[in-house]
Order: structure tokens, then sequence, then C-alpha cells
């Protein structure tokens, strides 16, 4: 393959290191061979500048060192160093792992106290032995080890998760790994904090949503694990998660009748609730979309058959009528007692006329969009499908077709009841900061 493929590219960085060298290049391509020939040190990565024609080699990634922003740079890291899992036994593992299962810290390879090793650079120089990094230079079967700092254990084995966790399964909604990137290399925001970019994606309103650290996630039926971005001007990316070589496990078998919202359902129904005939989940006529069954393959979209790819009220399907795009189907409940929704009261409307801040505390009753558009009601799938659902965020007061500001966005704003015009923000003024509450 190409020799860019085992880089990963970050354009518009640049990283501050001791160790590099200087070339004069005609493309990346040819920078990457400077890097792969490199012998007055490990190159881990290299810079590479379009005007200048520019390139250096590397000894340091940007997980190692400060980075800056630098317009016109691209940064290639070879992928082989940012990788914290192993393949197999690790022979090729080059991460930064420094110490033993036990906790022990691990000796440099270069050094002889307080154990006089057996594997060390010079004897050894294609196996990554540098500093007290976990390596398996002798292909041991229990994967990286290294020598150890104590001088009652010669060494000991490293701790080395398995790549198998750093893929994903079907869609990455049970992805647990701990990626923490997006794909053109943007540090991910962690879940926990509201800056730069304010969120409803809260532990406790998704629990089973494993959202730790700055992990990439997907707790909402994206189309693959994804985070809020630490880059002010990015609100969020899709994470580069290789899919897994394995297929995902068998979950039982699949339901032929509707329990909960039927997201199992695999039954064979293929008609509306109305009469309507299902269209085709991998055609797009009469009904562009973009559930297209190799995309989500997880999802059951066989046929024309009603599913519930998106954790709707229940399944559902587009319709072969080119005037109602997609309809509820009528699926026999598993314990035949059909469950009406209950109807929640509706609350008197507030009188406000103003938002402050950023409008995520706006509880009026404006629902006109500032080019006059009508909003649609937020537990609505009409005329736009979302996820920002009354039952997602709960405390967002989705009510009716209120302008509300669910995700931390800069003011209040509404899906609009025009099919052509997804979102706007509303007709609404933020407050006088001196008025009263």
């Amino acid at each position: 393959g190409d020799i860019l493929d085992g880089y990963s590219r970050t354009d518009g960085i640049w990283i501050l290191t001791r160790n590099k060298q200087f070339y004069e290049t005609n493309n990346e391509k040819e920078c990457a061979d400077k890097c792969e020939a490199e012998r007055n040190f490990t190159c881990r990565a290299f810079l590479f500048t379009r005007k200048k024609l520019q390139c250096l080699t590397l000894a340091e990634n940007a997980k190692m060192t400060v980075t800056f922003a630098s317009t016109d740079t691209v940064l290639y890291e070879k992928i082989i160093y940012l990788m914290q899992c192993k393949r197999g036994i690790g022979s090729d593992y080059r991460g930064t792992e420094a110490k033993t299962q036990r906790g022990i810290p691990c000796q440099k390879w270069a050094e002889k106290i307080p154990h006089k090793p057996k594997y060390t650079p010079e004897k050894h120089p294609n196996a990554g032995l540098e500093e007290n990094y976990c390596r398996n230079p002798d292909a041991d079967e229990n994967g990286p080890w290294c020598y150890t700092t104590d001088p009652a254990m010669r060494f000991d084995y490293c701790a080395i998760p398995e790549c198998e966790d750093q893929c994903m399964q079907c869609n990455g909604e049970d992805y647990r790994g701990e990626v923490s990137r997006t794909e053109s290399g943007l540090e991910c925001q962690h879940w926990d904090v509201q800056e730069p970019h304010m969120h409803g994606f809260i532990l406790k309103h998704y629990p089973e949503k494993d959202l730790k650290m700055n992990y990439c996630r997907n707790p909402d039926g994206e189309l693959r694990p994804w985070c809020f971005t630490t880059n002010p001007n990015k609100r969020w990316e899709y994470c580069n998660i290789p899919r897994c070589t394995t297929p995902p496990p068998v979950s039982g078998l699949d339901s032929q009748c509707l329990s909960g919202r039927g997201e199992d359902y695999r039954g064979r129904i293929a008609i509306t609730e109305s009469g309507n005939a299902c269209q085709h989940w991998n055609t797009q006529f009469p009904h562009k979309h973009g559930w297209i069954p190799d995309r989500y393959p997880c999802k059951g979209l066989e046929e024309n058959y009603c599913r519930n790819p998106d954790g709707e009220k229940k399944p559902w399907c587009y319709t072969t009528n080119s005037n109602i795009r997609w309809e509820y189907c009528a699926i026999p409940p598993c314990d035949r007692t059909e469950q009406g929704i209950a109807g929640v009261p509706v609350q008197a409307p507030l009188t406000e006329e103003c938002y402050r801040g950023k409008g995520e505390s706006y509880r009026g009753t404006a629902s006109v969009t500032a080019s006059g558009r009508k909003c649609q009601a937020w537990s609505s799938m009409f005329p736009h499908k979302h996820i920002k659902t009354p039952d997602r965020f709960p405390d967002a007061d989705l009510r009716d077709n209120y302008c509300r500001n669910p995700d931390g966005d800069s003011s209040p704003w509404c899906f609009t009841t025009d099919p052509n015009t997804i979102w706007e923000y509303c007709n609404l003024k933020r407050c006088d900061d001196h008025t009263q509450e």
C-alpha cells in the first residue's frame, strides 16, 4: 500500500522536539521515505511544510511533547507509535507503557543496574528497545515485558490491552476503547466538562454509555464513535476507530414481537399502521434517506421490514407513498397487552421574551425562528428526524415546539417545519444583564 497509510495525519500543527533532521523534499511521500531511512534516531513522525517543501523528521510525536498551531504545516505520526495496545503477542508493540503488571517501574534497556540485560538496543536494533518501555524482543508468547527496577525481580510482564478493545463492532455503540483524538487529529473534550462546548451528554443522563474521560464514544446512535473537540471552532468530529475483524457476538434470539421500543424486533411485517407498504431500506426511492444497510450492519435493515434503528417510540419504515415519508408499524406486543403512552399534562405557558447567557435556562413559549419559520415539536420526527427528544434531554424542558437550547449552542433554537431547513436560531433577544430576575 501507500507509504503514508502507516501514518496518522494532522493538518495545521507543529510539535516541539529536540531530535530532528531537516531535508529538502518535493512531497509528503518523499518525506516519509526520509523518516523510514532515518539513522540518527528512531523516527516517530515528520513535519512537512507545503510552501517551503521542507521536511523535518522527528524523534517524538504529539503524545510525547508540546504542540502548536501552525498553518501550512502537516504532521504525520507513525501509527505504530500511537497505539497503546498490542496485537497478538505484541512483538511490534511500540507504546510507552513503562511499568509491569504489578506496577513496578521498568529498568531502561541500555542500563545494567539493577539487572544486567540479555536484550540490549545494540544487540537488537529493530526491537524498539528505547527508554524503559515494555517490549517483546524475544517473541515471548505472554507478550511485552521489561527488566524491573526491583533487585529482587529480574523481569515481569506488562499489562498491555489487546487491540481488539481499540476496534468497533457494528456502529461502535459498545466501543469502550481509549482513543481520544478525532479523525483529523483534534484532542477530544472531556465528557464531564462544558468547555469549550456545552452539551447534554452527561454521565447521569447516559449511565450505560461509558462516557469516561475524553474517550471517543457513540451514545446517540451516530454512524461511528465521535467526541466534542477541544478546538472552539470545531464542535464535534468522528474518531477513526477501525472495524473489528471478528464478527459481533450473537445477542440471543431476535424478537418477532414488540418488546419495549422494539429495537430488537426482527420480524417480517412490512406495512405501516395506515396500510402503506414499506420502502426497501437499500433503495432511495421514493424517499432519500441515510439508513443504508451497509452503514448500519447490526440494525437488521433487511428487505423492507419494519425496524427501529434510531431509538424511536416503536418500529417504523419509509413508505412507498411519495406523499408520506415514514410511518410507525403495528407490531404485536410480546405480552399481548397494548401499553398506552400516558398523556403528560401541559404546563401553563411562561411569558419570557428574552434569554440570558446562551439561553439554556430559557423556558418561554417563543416558537418562531429568526427567519419567521414555525418550530417543529421536539417530540415529532416530521419533517426532520433528530435525537433532541424530551426523554434524552430531560432537563432541557423540550415541551411542545418552544425554542430551547438543549445542547449548549450559542442561543435558543429549534427544528423548523420547513422540510428544506432543518433548524434555525429563534427570534429572541438577549436580556439586558441588569434587568431583575
